[in-house]
């Protein structure tokens, strides 16, 4: 593991989760691998396929109708195993009863599976436990509502959307890095595995560290191999299964379609957390937020208010939203949310009418970080100064990545 880089090194390199400054690039067709255990996958269309022994034996149609089930259930198992071993693979998880398991034992994925595990067993311990400690303690409300979640400028963050959300419908996550490709290791050469896993390792290593994504880290990392194989390991690594992967793109009706070019991109993963039934959906789009992408492509904004009442999410989100050439989002966000989970970088605070939003305050704030200082609010400082039952945090999220040195602020819609 490398040092950590002292202070004055990260504001130098560091910015927005979102990646704001990468350009999209269209994405290609893949191959994929993954795993079954301890899960049931429930069919897309909630339909009951099982029909009674007296039924099938009176009709054949009904029996032949039930062959074919049966098969495409087969089929569907087939893929979610494939898929959910690749990304356990890519996450140096142990995976059994495949062809990528031979693998496992080489030298360079057992350094790539002693990386993670020291990694993770640290992240646990630092910061994760205590998020999904906190999230129970703070938004248990809204999480027993299955909210979709909506978190621009996140880059490939599914991990902290979903330690704070765990129980969200539907995710869609928005940034500039291409989707990506994941390649069919078992047709990689032993060099071309390296290389990939080397690279997994390279574009995780500040948020395993900070709780974000350095830009000068995704602009070199991501536009290589994209994001899609970061969201294969969040997902392995936070226990759940992928039972589908499809290229999307948003057509001019803000339809989500099979991708093709000239459409905005995207990605569309199904999975199933562990011990769970129901199947949910994460979103990844790559597309630009500021008020000259959304009017270049407003089929974008469309897709976002058909989603009906939403949760937002945002950290580590660089004061784009101070902005006014980032105020078409802000102001949709600010419409079309039930709430609003947000560290200081997210939206200022006189964004917030108080006759419309109960806010609520944790952490500290004294100050963005030296980058930033020209965001500092008096006015939240005060708050912070002056209100003495803001608890505490106890872990560090967004740009001031220590314990008990950073703020989140809910804001809940007034009915």
């Amino acid at each position: 593991m490398k040092n950590v880089p002292n202070i004055k090194m990260l504001l130098s390199i560091f910015c927005v989760a979102g990646g704001v400054f990468l350009l999209v690039r269209s994405c290609s067709n893949f191959d994929r691998n993954s795993e079954n255990q301890n899960y049931r996958i429930q069919p897309a269309n909630n339909q009951q396929f099982i029909k009674s022994t007296s039924e099938t034996k009176a009709n054949p149609k009904i029996a032949k109708s039930k062959a074919s089930v049966e098969i495409q259930q087969k089929l569907d198992e087939a893929k979610a195993e494939d898929l959910t071993n690749t990304a356990k693979f890519l996450a140096g998880m142990q995976v059994e009863k495949n062809p990528i398991a031979k693998f496992e034992q080489s030298s360079n994925w057992r350094s790539h599976q002693q990386f993670f595990n020291n990694a993770w067993s640290k992240l646990e311990a630092r910061q994760l436990q205590k998020v999904r400690k906190w999230s129970q303690q703070e938004l248990n409300q809204i999480n027993t509502t299955s909210p979709s979640i909506f978190y621009p400028f996140s880059g490939p963050d599914f991990l902290y959307a979903y330690s704070l959300f765990p129980q969200g419908s539907q995710y869609v996550l928005v940034g500039l890095e291409p989707v990506g490709i994941i390649p069919n290791l078992a047709k990689l050469s032993e060099s071309q595995r390296n290389l990939k896993l080397q690279e997994i390792r390279s574009s995780l290593y500040a948020i395993l560290q900070f709780s974000f994504f350095m830009t000068n880290d995704m602009k070199v990392d991501l536009q290589k191999q994209g994001l899609l194989p970061i969201l294969y390991v969040f997902l392995a690594r936070t226990q759940n299964r992928i039972i589908n992967v499809q290229y999307i793109g948003l057509d001019k009706n803000a339809e989500i379609q099979q991708y093709k070019e000239g459409m905005i991109p995207g990605v569309k993963i199904d999975f199933v957390a562990k011990g769970e039934e129901r199947s949910r959906i994460l979103y990844y789009f790559a597309h630009d937020l500021s008020n000259d992408g959304l009017e270049r492509r407003p089929e974008f904004s469309r897709f976002i208010t058909n989603l009906g009442e939403k949760v937002t999410y945002l950290k580590a989100a660089s004061y784009l939203m101070y902005n006014d050439g980032f105020s078409e989002i802000r102001n949709q966000i600010l419409a079309q949310s039930s709430q609003i989970l947000q560290d200081d970088s997210g939206m200022p605070l006189t964004a917030f009418y108080r006759s419309k939003w109960n806010l609520k305050f944790y952490g500290s704030y004294t100050s963005p970080i030296g980058l930033f200082a020209n965001r500092y609010q008096p006015n939240l400082r005060r708050i912070y100064r002056t209100d003495k039952s803001i608890e505490p945090l106890d872990f560090g999220i967004g740009y001031k990545y220590e314990a008990n040195n950073s703020n989140l602020m809910l804001a809940e819609e007034i009915n």
